[in-house]
């Protein structure tokens, strides 16, 4: 068996974006909820608990983040990359929850608005809003794995909840209609559950070990059929080690009188600069007989 050792990725340290992050929304959570009891709105209390909820997934992420850096062991040989997967898993499960959630509460509560002090949502709200976009951009950037998209776009869907919150108290001062705060809470609800789906789909994709998203199992297999002196490839398994890590293997025959190792590097440098697969693991072999098999 020939292999590629290449691709040896380094992940990203998105640590101290991480424990600044958590920071601000941690010590706004608290605070935001208790003005949302004060004040009796859905909108605050709908907004807080997802900031409680992207105070989990920060830590989280940041507990993920510590574990993929951990060295490969004789028994994890490719090290903890997967817990930051999971640990995307999980924040789109909790997205989920907790967007089921308020848009439960939101629909029972715009049959019977309660009086909601517009003032207390108002400044809350602003608030919120300049912590999300503070907590936006220290994450801006801080590195483009799954497990760190996943807590961005928990803060993306706060940032746009807490300009809800304003929207929807700004109405109640201007107009007094309180209808407007569980129809922010249904809108919050809503964007929630959006901004579980993609989350879910690529953790659940690669723990599956789907082929990664844009690479085609049948355009890689042509491509490699078509080195020189490649009878036959079979066994090919493209899949997703961690985010940004993706890897290759299969069984390639070859003519009778081709040289397996020239072979070899010919695939490895097509599949390097045409498909960005650097870690690769190839099984050259002399094909019986000499006929070239059909592709």
């Amino acid at each position: 068996m020939h292999r590629h050792g290449g691709g040896e990725r380094q992940p990203n340290a998105p640590g101290h974006a991480l424990v600044v992050a958590l920071g601000l929304i941690a010590a706004f959570a608290c605070v935001e909820a208790v003005a949302g009891v004060f004040a009796g709105s859905l909108a605050l209390l709908a907004d807080a608990g997802h900031m409680v909820s992207d105070g989990l997934a920060l830590g989280l992420a940041l507990f993920a983040s510590w574990l993929a850096r951990r060295p490969a062991t004789p028994e994890r040989t490719f090290g903890w990359r997967r817990a930051e997967i999971l640990a995307a898993l999980a924040n789109g499960v909790t997205l989920v929850a907790l967007g089921l959630w308020i848009v439960v509460e939101a629909i029972r509560r715009i049959g019977d608005a309660p009086g909601v002090e517009g003032g207390w949502v108002l400044a809350a709200g602003l608030v919120g809003l300049a912590v999300n976009v503070a907590a936006a951009r220290v994450l801006h950037g801080a590195g483009d794995g799954l497990n760190v998209r996943a807590a961005f776009l928990h803060v993306l869907a706060d940032l746009a909840s807490s300009a809800g919150v304003v929207l929807a108290a700004l109405v109640i001062l201007l107009t007094g209609w309180n209808v407007a705060d569980p129809i922010a809470g249904l809108l919050i609800g809503v964007l929630v559950l959006a901004s579980s789906g993609g989350v879910l789909r690529e953790s659940v994709g690669i723990l599956l070990e789907g082929v990664p998203d844009g690479l085609d199992t049948a355009e890689l297999d042509r491509a490699m059929r078509s080195v020189g002196a490649v009878v036959d490839v079979h066994d090919l398994h493209i899949w997703t080690i961690t985010s940004g890590f993706p890897a290759l293997s299969a069984h390639v025959l070859v003519e009778p009188r081709a040289d397996c190792h020239g072979i070899r590097r010919e695939l490895e440098r097509m599949l390097s600069e045409r498909f960005r697969l650097t870690h690769t693991t190839l099984q050259v072999e002399h094909a019986p007989g000499l006929i070239r098999l059909a592709p």
